[in-house]
């Protein structure tokens, strides 16, 4: 009787462990596993964690189906996530900054990259006449969309100057070849773009540079120091009701990070579409490389970068020079940190 008992005993603990996990298992697991992702611009280097986590598998590993909608520049991006046919957007952080502003909170929760990498350049026979950023008064300058990261960068860097942002014409040019062409056909006199499309329009004599901020010493010079670029944001709303599933995005990109960390210019072309190369194999190596250190390794905005982007939005922004934002509500650090406890 009592090794009865005991072995009664035995299986409804067995029992009671097994329901347990289950119950964590189930509780772990994303509220909405079907995800629309919008972007600005997928095959730009910018978004280059977002296509290795697509290709390496990494959204499928966490029990997600991602669809992603590419968009001729951030801008639209983010209007797809305000109009409800995007659940989750990677884009420009300054996005959650102007959004608090407008009374639509969202916010980020995964840091991409830690500089923008964009480059805003004068086309070669323009060059001359360009010595400082005053002197693109006037000029028609090509950005991915009007409104997006790239049109940001025209507009902090000529207000350094003293112009306004209608001192220029600024025109969408969108991402890769479209862009390269815009170029080549003198259809604009300068570019703000991002890899491979700058170093596409640098290896073939097209263009000269004005700004970069490629390196963390470009972005010292430029904006003081750490500047967030790219990085996965989402509706406040969608966190609070989806926190399983905001926290499986961001286990994806995260590993991500770690493998990019680790990888060769030579890795990351193999794991990407051709067409990304733009034609050239070579020049994508050399984009990838140029591009390597822009990209964040903790997933993390440090403070100060918060405070540099507000900043810069700030000089040429009318709507957020007297505007109270409360920067800690524009970066949820919660769930990058609780994907690196576990990895």
């Amino acid at each position: 009787m009592k090794s009865f008992k005991t072995l009664a005993s035995a299986l409804v603990s067995a029992l009671a462990l097994t329901f347990a996990f289950a119950g964590a298992a189930a509780a772990q697991a994303p509220e909405k596993k079907d995800l629309t992702l919008g972007v600005g611009g997928k095959g730009l280097l910018y978004y280059l964690q977002l296509t290795l986590t697509e290709r390496l598998g990494h959204f499928k590993e966490q029990g997600l189906n991602v669809t992603v909608t590419d968009f001729g520049g951030g801008a639209k991006a983010l209007q797809s996530l305000v109009g409800g046919s995007a659940d989750v957007v990677t884009g420009a952080y300054e996005h959650t900054i102007r959004m608090q502003v407008k009374g639509q909170p969202i916010a980020a929760v995964l840091e991409l990259g830690r500089f923008p990498g964009i480059v805003l350049a004068v086309r070669k026979d323009k060059a001359a006449q360009v010595k400082s950023f005053k002197d693109l008064k006037g000029m028609k300058i090509g950005v991915t969309a009007p409104g997006s990261s790239t049109n940001f960068f025209v507009n902090a860097l000529i207000a350094k100057d003293g112009l306004k942002p209608e001192d220029v014409s600024i025109i969408g040019v969108g991402t890769g070849l479209s862009a390269v062409a815009a170029m080549k056909k003198g259809e604009i006199d300068a570019i703000s773009n991002l890899d491979p499309v700058i170093t596409k329009l640098q290896q073939d004599g097209d263009v000269v540079v004005l700004a970069d901020s490629r390196t963390e010493a470009d972005n010292k010079k430029l904006f003081g120091g750490n500047n967030p670029a790219a990085v996965v944001y989402l509706k406040q709303d969608f966190i609070d009701k989806n926190p399983n599933t905001v926290q499986a995005i961001v286990n994806a990109f995260y590993k991500t990070q770690k493998w990019l960390a680790k990888a060769t210019p030579e890795d990351i072309a193999k794991a990407v579409p051709e067409e990304y190369y733009l034609g050239d194999r070579a020049l994508y190596l050399a984009a990838v490389a140029a591009s390597k250190p822009m990209y964040s390794v903790t997933g993390v905005i440090p403070p100060d970068g918060m405070k540099n982007a507000l900043d810069m939005l700030v000089q040429f922004d009318p709507e957020l020079k007297d505007a109270k934002v409360d920067l800690s509500k524009t970066f949820n650090d919660s769930f990058v940190k609780k994907a690196a406890s576990t990895m």
